[in-house]
Protein backbone atom coordinates (compact mmCIF):
# COMPACT_ATOMS: atom_id res chain seq x y z
CA UNK A 1 0.00 0.00 0.00
CA UNK A 2 1.41 3.44 -0.93
CA UNK A 3 2.33 5.72 1.97
CA UNK A 4 1.01 9.24 2.45
CA UNK A 5 4.40 10.48 1.28
CA UNK A 6 4.13 8.50 -1.96
CA UNK A 7 0.61 9.80 -2.43
CA UNK A 8 1.83 13.40 -2.13
CA UNK A 9 4.79 12.89 -4.43
CA UNK A 10 2.47 11.53 -7.11
CA UNK A 11 0.78 14.93 -7.49
CA UNK A 12 1.77 16.97 -10.54
CA UNK A 13 2.26 20.03 -8.34
CA UNK A 14 4.69 18.14 -6.08
CA UNK A 15 6.92 16.76 -8.83
CA UNK A 16 10.55 17.75 -9.42
CA UNK A 17 11.10 20.15 -12.27
CA UNK A 18 14.04 19.07 -14.48
CA UNK A 19 14.45 22.65 -15.71
CA UNK A 20 15.48 23.79 -12.23
CA UNK A 21 17.39 20.73 -11.03
CA UNK A 22 20.55 22.80 -10.44
CA UNK A 23 18.75 25.78 -8.95
CA UNK A 24 21.20 26.27 -6.08
CA UNK A 25 24.13 26.48 -8.50
CA UNK A 26 22.67 29.28 -10.57
CA UNK A 27 23.38 33.00 -10.41
CA UNK A 28 20.63 35.40 -9.43
CA UNK A 29 20.09 36.29 -13.10
CA UNK A 30 19.84 32.62 -14.06
CA UNK A 31 17.37 31.83 -11.25
CA UNK A 32 14.98 34.59 -12.22
CA UNK A 33 15.32 33.64 -15.89
CA UNK A 34 14.30 30.05 -15.10
CA UNK A 35 11.38 31.32 -13.05
CA UNK A 36 10.27 33.69 -15.79
CA UNK A 37 10.43 30.94 -18.40
CA UNK A 38 8.34 28.64 -16.23
CA UNK A 39 5.82 31.40 -15.49
CA UNK A 40 5.32 31.95 -19.23
CA UNK A 41 3.32 28.74 -19.43
CA UNK A 42 0.83 29.64 -16.69
CA UNK A 43 -1.47 31.72 -18.87
CA UNK A 44 -1.71 28.88 -21.37
CA UNK A 45 -2.64 26.43 -18.62
CA UNK A 46 -5.37 28.79 -17.42
CA UNK A 47 -6.49 29.26 -21.02
CA UNK A 48 -7.21 25.55 -21.30
CA UNK A 49 -9.82 25.98 -18.55
CA UNK A 50 -11.77 28.91 -20.00
CA UNK A 51 -14.94 26.88 -20.61
CA UNK A 52 -15.04 25.81 -16.97
CA UNK A 53 -14.20 29.31 -15.77
CA UNK A 54 -17.00 30.79 -17.88
CA UNK A 55 -19.44 28.19 -16.54
CA UNK A 56 -18.45 29.20 -13.01
CA UNK A 57 -18.97 32.87 -13.85
CA UNK A 58 -22.48 32.12 -15.14
CA UNK A 59 -23.27 30.29 -11.91
CA UNK A 60 -21.91 33.15 -9.79
CA UNK A 61 -23.91 35.71 -11.77
CA UNK A 62 -27.07 33.69 -11.19
CA UNK A 63 -26.27 33.62 -7.48
CA UNK A 64 -25.75 37.38 -7.32
CA UNK A 65 -29.00 38.03 -9.13
CA UNK A 66 -30.81 35.80 -6.65
CA UNK A 67 -29.34 37.71 -3.72
CA UNK A 68 -26.70 35.07 -3.04
CA UNK A 69 -22.98 35.36 -2.37
CA UNK A 70 -19.64 34.21 -3.71
CA UNK A 71 -17.69 32.43 -0.98
CA UNK A 72 -14.03 31.51 -1.44
CA UNK A 73 -12.55 28.98 0.95
CA UNK A 74 -9.04 27.56 1.14
CA UNK A 75 -5.95 27.00 3.26
CA UNK A 76 -2.52 28.63 3.22
CA UNK A 77 -1.68 30.49 0.02
CA UNK A 78 -4.92 29.33 -1.60
CA UNK A 79 -6.96 30.75 1.26
CA UNK A 80 -5.03 34.02 1.28
CA UNK A 81 -5.62 34.50 -2.44
CA UNK A 82 -9.35 34.02 -1.91
CA UNK A 83 -9.36 36.53 0.95
CA UNK A 84 -7.42 39.00 -1.22
CA UNK A 85 -9.86 38.74 -4.12
CA UNK A 86 -12.87 39.08 -1.83
CA UNK A 87 -11.41 42.09 0.00
CA UNK A 88 -10.86 43.98 -3.25
CA UNK A 89 -14.46 43.71 -4.46
CA UNK A 90 -16.07 46.37 -2.21
CA UNK A 91 -13.71 49.24 -3.19
CA UNK A 92 -13.65 48.27 -6.87
CA UNK A 93 -17.35 47.64 -7.36
CA UNK A 94 -19.06 49.27 -4.35
CA UNK A 95 -20.61 45.97 -3.32
CA UNK A 96 -21.33 45.24 0.35
CA UNK A 97 -18.51 43.35 2.13
CA UNK A 98 -20.71 40.29 2.62
CA UNK A 99 -21.37 39.78 -1.10
CA UNK A 100 -17.96 38.20 -1.72
CA UNK A 101 -16.44 36.40 1.24
CA UNK A 102 -13.00 34.88 1.73
CA UNK A 103 -12.56 32.15 4.35
CA UNK A 104 -9.19 30.67 5.31
CA UNK A 105 -8.29 27.67 7.45
CA UNK A 106 -7.16 28.97 10.82
CA UNK A 107 -9.26 32.13 10.57
CA UNK A 108 -8.06 35.70 10.08
CA UNK A 109 -4.90 35.00 12.11
CA UNK A 110 -3.80 32.70 9.28
CA UNK A 111 -3.80 35.55 6.77
CA UNK A 112 -0.52 36.84 8.23
CA UNK A 113 0.73 33.79 10.12
CA UNK A 114 1.35 30.19 9.20
CA UNK A 115 -1.29 27.84 10.64
CA UNK A 116 -0.43 24.85 8.50
CA UNK A 117 -2.18 22.16 10.53
CA UNK A 118 -5.55 23.92 10.13
CA UNK A 119 -5.88 22.57 6.61
CA UNK A 120 -6.21 19.01 7.94
CA UNK A 121 -9.51 19.71 9.73
CA UNK A 122 -12.34 18.44 7.52
CA UNK A 123 -15.03 19.37 10.04
CA UNK A 124 -13.77 22.94 10.41
CA UNK A 125 -14.27 23.60 6.71
CA UNK A 126 -17.94 22.76 7.12
CA UNK A 127 -18.15 24.71 10.38
CA UNK A 128 -16.66 27.84 8.81
CA UNK A 129 -19.30 27.75 6.09
CA UNK A 130 -21.95 27.29 8.74
CA UNK A 131 -20.51 30.37 10.42
CA UNK A 132 -21.45 32.51 7.41
CA UNK A 133 -24.78 30.68 7.03
CA UNK A 134 -24.09 29.20 3.61
CA UNK A 135 -27.31 28.53 1.70
CA UNK A 136 -28.71 27.40 -1.65
CA UNK A 137 -28.41 30.87 -3.22
CA UNK A 138 -24.64 30.97 -2.65
CA UNK A 139 -21.69 29.70 -4.69
CA UNK A 140 -18.74 28.20 -2.83
CA UNK A 141 -15.34 28.08 -4.56
CA UNK A 142 -13.01 25.60 -2.89
CA UNK A 143 -9.38 26.55 -3.60
CA UNK A 144 -6.67 23.92 -3.10
CA UNK A 145 -3.64 23.31 -5.31
CA UNK A 146 -3.48 19.62 -4.37
CA UNK A 147 -7.23 19.25 -4.69
CA UNK A 148 -7.30 17.05 -1.60
CA UNK A 149 -7.05 19.47 1.35
CA UNK A 150 -9.42 18.11 4.05
CA UNK A 151 -10.55 21.59 5.13
CA UNK A 152 -11.66 22.40 1.57
CA UNK A 153 -13.22 18.99 1.04
CA UNK A 154 -15.27 19.47 4.21
CA UNK A 155 -16.43 22.86 3.00
CA UNK A 156 -17.48 21.58 -0.42
CA UNK A 157 -19.30 18.64 1.17
CA UNK A 158 -21.27 21.07 3.34
CA UNK A 159 -21.97 23.39 0.43
CA UNK A 160 -23.40 20.51 -1.59
CA UNK A 161 -25.48 19.34 1.35
CA UNK A 162 -27.26 22.71 1.60
CA UNK A 163 -27.73 23.04 -2.15
CA UNK A 164 -25.18 25.79 -2.79
CA UNK A 165 -23.33 25.96 -6.08
CA UNK A 166 -19.88 24.38 -5.87
CA UNK A 167 -16.72 25.16 -7.82
CA UNK A 168 -13.32 23.54 -7.34
CA UNK A 169 -10.08 25.33 -8.22
CA UNK A 170 -7.02 23.07 -8.12
CA UNK A 171 -3.90 22.29 -10.13
CA UNK A 172 -3.95 18.47 -10.13
CA UNK A 173 -6.24 16.65 -12.57
CA UNK A 174 -8.63 14.08 -11.12
CA UNK A 175 -8.22 15.44 -7.58
CA UNK A 176 -10.93 14.68 -4.97
CA UNK A 177 -12.31 18.25 -5.10
CA UNK A 178 -13.16 17.75 -8.76
CA UNK A 179 -15.40 14.84 -7.85
CA UNK A 180 -17.34 16.86 -5.28
CA UNK A 181 -17.79 20.16 -7.10
CA UNK A 182 -20.30 20.80 -9.86
CA UNK A 183 -17.69 22.77 -11.81
CA UNK A 184 -13.98 21.92 -11.76
CA UNK A 185 -11.30 24.40 -12.84
CA UNK A 186 -7.92 22.72 -13.06
CA UNK A 187 -5.05 24.60 -14.73
CA UNK A 188 -2.13 22.16 -14.78
CA UNK A 189 1.04 24.24 -14.55
CA UNK A 190 3.40 21.37 -13.78
CA UNK A 191 6.12 21.04 -11.14
CA UNK A 192 7.33 24.18 -9.42
CA UNK A 193 10.80 25.71 -9.84
CA UNK A 194 11.28 25.09 -6.11
CA UNK A 195 9.82 21.64 -5.55
CA UNK A 196 6.50 21.76 -3.73
CA UNK A 197 6.44 25.55 -3.36
CA UNK A 198 2.96 25.91 -4.80
CA UNK A 199 2.76 29.63 -4.05
CA UNK A 200 4.72 30.00 -7.31
CA UNK A 201 3.19 28.86 -10.63
CA UNK A 202 0.18 27.24 -8.98
CA UNK A 203 -0.50 30.35 -6.94
CA UNK A 204 -0.16 32.53 -10.02
CA UNK A 205 -2.64 30.35 -11.87
CA UNK A 206 -5.09 30.53 -8.98
CA UNK A 207 -4.78 34.33 -8.83
CA UNK A 208 -5.46 34.58 -12.56
CA UNK A 209 -8.58 32.42 -12.27
CA UNK A 210 -9.88 34.33 -9.25
CA UNK A 211 -9.35 37.60 -11.15
CA UNK A 212 -11.52 36.19 -13.93
CA UNK A 213 -14.24 34.86 -11.65
CA UNK A 214 -14.80 38.10 -9.76
CA UNK A 215 -14.17 40.54 -12.62
CA UNK A 216 -16.29 38.76 -15.22
CA UNK A 217 -19.11 38.21 -12.72
CA UNK A 218 -19.13 41.87 -11.70
CA UNK A 219 -19.11 43.01 -15.33
CA UNK A 220 -22.05 40.70 -16.08
CA UNK A 221 -24.16 42.29 -13.33
CA UNK A 222 -23.50 45.82 -14.57
CA UNK A 223 -20.48 46.94 -12.61
CA UNK A 224 -18.78 48.32 -15.72
CA UNK A 225 -19.70 50.50 -18.70
CA UNK A 226 -17.52 49.30 -21.52
CA UNK A 227 -14.27 48.76 -19.66
CA UNK A 228 -14.80 51.60 -17.19
CA UNK A 229 -15.17 50.95 -13.44
CA UNK A 230 -18.43 52.85 -13.04
CA UNK A 231 -19.13 51.58 -9.52
CA UNK A 232 -15.74 52.42 -8.03
CA UNK A 233 -15.99 53.72 -4.47
CA UNK A 234 -14.51 57.20 -4.02
CA UNK A 235 -12.53 56.83 -0.80
CA UNK A 236 -9.41 58.91 -1.41
CA UNK A 237 -8.01 61.68 -3.61
CA UNK A 238 -6.65 59.30 -6.23
CA UNK A 239 -10.01 57.59 -6.61
CA UNK A 240 -11.78 60.97 -6.76
CA UNK A 241 -9.57 61.91 -9.70
CA UNK A 242 -10.14 58.53 -11.28
CA UNK A 243 -13.89 58.89 -10.87
CA UNK A 244 -13.88 62.27 -12.60
CA UNK A 245 -11.80 60.81 -15.42
CA UNK A 246 -14.24 57.94 -15.82
CA UNK A 247 -17.17 60.37 -16.12
CA UNK A 248 -15.23 62.33 -18.73
CA UNK A 249 -14.33 59.21 -20.72
CA UNK A 250 -17.89 57.91 -20.64
CA UNK A 251 -19.64 61.16 -21.53
CA UNK A 252 -17.14 63.40 -23.31
CA UNK A 253 -17.75 66.18 -20.80
CA UNK A 254 -15.16 68.58 -19.40
CA UNK A 255 -13.33 68.13 -16.12
CA UNK A 256 -15.41 70.85 -14.49
CA UNK A 257 -18.64 69.27 -15.72
CA UNK A 258 -17.51 65.89 -14.42
CA UNK A 259 -16.79 67.27 -10.96
CA UNK A 260 -20.13 69.09 -10.89
CA UNK A 261 -22.23 66.11 -11.91
CA UNK A 262 -20.34 63.86 -9.48
CA UNK A 263 -21.16 66.26 -6.68
CA UNK A 264 -24.82 66.31 -7.74
CA UNK A 265 -24.88 62.50 -7.79
CA UNK A 266 -23.47 62.20 -4.29
CA UNK A 267 -20.21 60.79 -5.60
CA UNK A 268 -21.83 57.89 -7.46
CA UNK A 269 -19.97 57.48 -10.74
CA UNK A 270 -22.58 55.39 -12.54
CA UNK A 271 -25.37 57.73 -11.54
CA UNK A 272 -23.31 60.75 -12.58
CA UNK A 273 -22.76 59.29 -16.05
CA UNK A 274 -26.46 58.59 -16.49
CA UNK A 275 -27.34 62.12 -15.33
CA UNK A 276 -24.79 63.71 -17.66
CA UNK A 277 -25.84 61.74 -20.75
CA UNK A 278 -29.60 61.74 -20.17
CA UNK A 279 -30.05 65.13 -18.57
CA UNK A 280 -32.12 63.56 -15.79
CA UNK A 281 -31.91 64.73 -12.21
CA UNK A 282 -30.41 62.46 -9.57
CA UNK A 283 -33.69 61.08 -8.27
CA UNK A 284 -35.09 60.25 -11.71
CA UNK A 285 -31.80 58.79 -12.92
CA UNK A 286 -31.53 56.63 -9.81
CA UNK A 287 -35.03 55.26 -10.42
CA UNK A 288 -34.07 54.36 -13.99
CA UNK A 289 -30.92 52.61 -12.75
CA UNK A 290 -32.89 50.58 -10.25
CA UNK A 291 -35.40 49.57 -12.94
CA UNK A 292 -32.46 48.42 -15.06
CA UNK A 293 -31.04 46.36 -12.15
CA UNK A 294 -28.05 48.67 -12.00
CA UNK A 295 -26.96 48.09 -15.62
CA UNK A 296 -26.02 51.51 -16.97
CA UNK A 297 -26.30 50.59 -20.64
CA UNK A 298 -29.85 49.30 -20.08
CA UNK A 299 -30.79 52.42 -18.12
CA UNK A 300 -29.52 54.61 -20.96
CA UNK A 301 -31.38 52.56 -23.57
CA UNK A 302 -34.61 52.89 -21.58
CA UNK A 303 -34.57 56.62 -22.12
CA UNK A 304 -34.03 56.42 -25.87
CA UNK A 305 -36.98 57.00 -28.23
Amino acid sequence: MPSNTDDLRALVSEGRNPNSADLDRLSSRQIVEVMNTEDAGVASAVGSELDAIAAAVDRIVAAFRAGGRLIYIGAGTSGRLGVLDASECPPTYSVPPGMVIGLIAGGDHAIRHSVEDAEDDHAQGAADLDGVRVGPDDVVVGIAVSGKTPYVLGALDRARAVGAGTVALCCNPGAPVTEIAQIAICPVVGPEVLTGSTRLKSGTAQKMVLNMLSTASMVRIGKSYGNLMVDVAISNDKLARRAAGIVQDATGCTANEAEAVLAASGGKVKLAILMQISGRDAETAQAHLESARGVLRDALAAGEP
